[in-house]
């Protein structure tokens, strides 16, 4: 799907106060020096108009979250909901998850969300899935000990893949579902805006968590 180009969204990344400018000044010291606490950092990597990240940073604000996004022209509806908002809790970074040993330091990441990403269906492109052993590997590098990454898609194959990827990765599957709605972990469940839309066409929602034993 071809994104609609927002006109001056590029340029409000450079100034807005909700998103981080030059992230690797602050390496190792995002928690007290981007919000004044050391509460845990849970990121969102591809957090699309930014309803799942919002919606969390309301209900705890003892948490530190930042939404990363490269497309500036989706970024800025999220931007839009913060202004409203005003969470002190929720910042953005308009960024490749490529890129994230270079903005994190070891450790200093509690949670890592990946809602709805971009399948890339040929095989060829496989490595840039973002649940591929590639981006496992550099989840790793950032997550503390005990971290996590939870997985939600509406795309079995994708689901599939990234189960196979997690065993293959030495990761520990913590829990997966094939129809989150209608399973045991509904319970507290946050939607995102697609997950909204496909649950109402009557699609599953397949979500897993996994995480890597550091000392295995």
């Amino acid at each position: 799907m071809r994104l609609r180009n927002v006109r001056g969204a590029r340029e409000e990344m450079l100034v807005n106060p909700y998103v981080i400018q030059e992230p690797q000044q602050y390496k190792g010291h995002v928690a007290v020096q981007i919000f004044g606490n050391n509460n845990p950092i849970f990121i969102e990597v591809g957090m699309g108009k930014g309803q799942f990240i919002t919606s969390l940073a309301a209900l705890h604000p003892e948490i530190n979250y930042i939404g990363i996004e490269k497309y500036s022209s989706v970024l800025i509806r999220a931007i839009e909901k913060q202004e409203e908002l005003q969470l002190p809790n929720l910042k953005f970074l308009r960024f490749d998850a490529e890129y994230l040993p270079d903005i994190f330091a070891p450790g200093e990441i509690a949670h890592i969300y990946l809602n709805f990403s971009d399948p890339w269906p040929k095989d060829r492109h496989a490595k840039r899935r973002l649940t591929s052993s590639r981006f496992l590997g550099l989840y790793d590098q950032i997550l503390a000990d005990g971290g996590i990454v939870e997985f939600k898609t509406d795309n079995q194959p994708l689901f599939d893949f990234s189960l196979e990827s997690v065993k293959e990765s030495g990761w520990t599957l913590l829990m997966q579902t094939r129809d989150l709605h209608h399973s045991e972990f509904a319970e507290g469940n946050v939607m995102t805006e697609y997950e909204a839309k496909f649950s109402a066409m009557g699609n599953p929602i397949y979500k897993l968590e996994a995480v890597h034993d550091k000392n295995a």
